[in-house]
């Protein structure tokens, strides 16, 4: 009876070591054993004081081989691993030596529910390059990236807060800035506007850092203010001259090209604007004549006579002209309509058409006892006898009557084109 148990004893332990042979063999046909690879872009630096006692920072080598990490654990462990279970650090303690360039550090790859034995990374080393490290400052230019604000509005002033920063980095990269830029967005804005943004630092080749190279730099962001102010269309303009013509001359006017400007400005520049009439004055100095016998030009930048808390709006013209109109004692100058003007032999198959739509003649009264005279007394006509297809500037023939002589003579532009039929367009 004691055999038959001890038979039974030896059959039931060999079973159960077929039981487990034939469950490991379920498993791994199940699940078998494999090996995943990925490719790491980040390795996180560790004890970076270590280099940063003798001032010194690191950037990895341009050359650095990917990273690549092979794991090997069962087919439904490596299913449920990605990239963002995988940590690749880099202990600057470690390096082989600093004395080299460039610095080789052991990578170190760790990952949850995985041995360090079936971890492999591949290179094993990472490549840096040490540089000395450097502080400078920037001023801030505040830009809008071609955003405008609602219509009535312009941009008065952009701020930044604090208006320069410290940027700290490797030399290479810190030598290489040419310009910190921090935008804001103001379209379609009816108010003033303040908000909180990073920089971007632009190379002095015009390109603007990439992520890559901001990563090495400690850079502050900064609070960028968009101050707006309201449009005043046709405020006039009024200048005057000083000094006095050359004898026996006087001035006849004195005008503004153009006479009225669109203008932004503050509450209290536009209120004390209006105050003026809106009215802006040229100081008489800018336009000096003395001794002069002829007309007067000059141009000159309005903005520079804008008062405080005022600007152009931005679609307009800097440049403005000042004329003073100087002629002997008793002219006069009358405007013609080139209208009015009578065309002598024009080319058959012609038309003509005048440049502007008036012209300056100038007469002065022989008799000071007659009135001055007015353009319906003047009589102005033009040959264009031999005259072709194009622009031309051509003499104008004046008729004045007695006790009056033309001070000047006068030319107007004209254009000689062919008459267009509806049969020639089609």
């Amino acid at each position: 009876m004691k055999k038959k148990l001890g038979n039974n004893l030896g059959l039931k332990i060999l079973s159960f070591v077929i039981a487990i042979l034939v469950w490991l063999l379920v498993v791994n046909i199940n699940n078998p054993i494999g090996t995943k690879s990925f490719v790491i872009s980040d390795v996180q630096l560790l004890n970076e004081a270590y280099i940063d006692a003798d001032g010194k920072m690191c950037m990895q080598d341009e050359q650095q081989v990917p990273i690549r990490v092979t794991i090997k654990a069962q087919r439904k462990i490596l299913d449920r691993i990605s990239v963002n279970d995988i940590r690749a650090v880099a202990d600057l303690q470690q390096a082989v030596s600093l004395n080299t360039d460039p610095v080789m550090v052991p990578i170190t790859v760790s990952c949850d529910r995985i041995l360090q034995d079936n971890i492999e990374v591949s290179p094993q080393n990472l490549s840096l390059h040490l540089e000395d490290k450097d502080t400078q400052e920037f001023v801030v230019n505040v830009t809008t990236n071609n955003t405008k604000p609602d219509r009535g509005y312009e941009i008065g002033s952009l701020t930044s807060n604090p208006e320069k920063i410290k940027i700290t980095g490797p030399t290479s990269l810190i030598n290489k800035i040419d310009k910190v830029n921090a935008s804001i967005d103001v379209d379609g804005a009816t108010e003033d506007i303040t908000t909180e943004k990073d920089v971007k630092i632009i190379d002095k080749n015009g390109e603007e850092f990439t992520d890559s190279d901001m990563s090495y730099l400690n850079v502050s962001r900064v609070y960028v203010t968009a101050k707006l102010w309201k449009v005043q269309a046709d405020v006039k303009i009024k200048a005057g001259y000083s000094g006095s013509p050359k004898s026996g001359y006087q001035v006849e006017s004195v005008s503004t090209t153009p006479n009225v400007v669109s203008v932004a400005g503050s509450e209290e520049a536009l209120a004390a604007l209006k105050e003026q009439n809106n009215t802006i004055t040229i100081p008489d100095y800018v336009a000096d004549i003395s001794d002069r016998d002829s007309d007067f030009e000059e141009k000159i930048n309005i903005s520079d006579y804008l008062p405080d808390g005022l600007k152009l709006t931005s679609d307009s013209s800097e440049d403005m002209f000042i004329r003073v109109n100087v002629l002997p004692i008793g002219s006069s100058v009358c405007e013609v309509p080139t209208k009015n003007i009578v065309v002598n032999h024009a080319p058959d198959g012609m038309q003509v058409s005048f440049d502007t739509a008036n012209i300056e003649v100038r007469v002065q009264k022989t008799d000071s006892s007659l009135d001055d005279l007015t353009e319906d007394q003047i009589k102005a006509s033009i040959d264009l006898s031999d005259v072709k297809e194009g622009s031309h500037e051509v003499s104008v023939s004046i008729e004045i009557p007695d006790g009056y002589e033309l001070v000047d003579d006068v030319t107007t532009g004209v254009e000689v084109s062919v008459i267009s039929t509806a049969e020639g367009n089609s």
